[in-house]
């Protein structure tokens, strides 16, 4: 991942004057044009401007007596914001508790850009293990995390679905028409189950996480070598998975 901080060729002014208006309104509830303006030290005509677009999008609201608040949109923003912090700090003790009862390495996973991306891990004090690192993208199409694509509005989940595949092992799923039927199955079980689409030697199983509204906000996974790893302990994960899965989402306010 890209950590470095962007620079002032990177930044275009217009946008960050936008995004002063926004933190001016929320810091300053019933504000009003006037005041906004000498607080940025810019003219009254673009933060109208900046006003404008912002109310246009739902990010502020104008009043009867002309102040401004916070709209909708950016209510829904910070909720979500808040919702992904709080996600970390839910499901760290709860990857760990179901790591140590299954013996295995624990990740949570959200979408991120196209792909899957590891937020939170857990692995096990033992020599053989599978090596999960925070930061690490794995397609959506491949391995368990197509639980996260399974649960897409149907339109959506189209049009994240690139036209060739890419093959990871000889068990990765190449044929759209196949990863769409897989998908619907996954949605109608619950949980995914990989065997070796993206290593030969990892079993992996992923089942979804649920934010305030229902909608699916990650994925709780456990990953084993293959050779240690019998049908029976893959029941057990998804057991282990979906209680764990039910407590997050609860703390989340589902």
């Amino acid at each position: 991942m890209d950590k470095r901080q962007p620079s002032k060729s990177d930044i275009v002014q217009s946008v960050d004057v936008c995004i002063e208006v926004l933190l001016n309104v929320a810091k300053n509830p019933d504000i009003r044009l006037t005041e906004v303006a000498q607080n940025l030290g810019e003219t009254k005509p673009r933060i109208l401007r900046m006003l404008r677009t912002l109310e246009r999008r739902g990010l502020v609201r104008k009043s009867d007596t002309g102040t401004y608040r916070l709209g909708t949109t950016a209510i829904i923003l910070g909720t979500a914001a808040s919702t992904q912090v709080d996600l970390v700090r839910i499901a760290n003790p709860i990857l760990e508790e179901v790591g140590q009862k299954a013996n295995e390495t624990t990740q949570l996973r959200i979408i991120d850009n196209g792909e899957s991306l590891c937020i939170a891990k857990f692995e096990p004090m033992r020599d053989l293990r599978v090596q999960a690192m925070i930061g690490r993208r794995r397609p959506l199409t491949a391995g368990s995390y197509k639980v996260l694509l399974a649960y897409l509005h149907p339109q959506v989940q189209l049009q994240m679905i690139p036209e060739t595949l890419p093959r990871l092992t000889k068990r990765t799923i190449t044929d759209r028409g196949k990863l769409v039927a897989e998908l619907d199955k996954i949605r109608r079980q619950g949980f995914c189950v990989s065997y070796g689409e993206v290593s030969d030697q990892l079993v992996s199983v992923s089942v979804p996480v649920l934010a305030f509204d229902g909608s699916v906000i990650a994925a709780v996974n456990v990953g084993a070598p293959a050779f240690r790893t019998q049908k029976s302990d893959v029941d057990r994960f998804i057991v282990l998975l979906k209680e764990a899965s039910s407590k997050i989402s609860a703390r989340l306010g589902w």
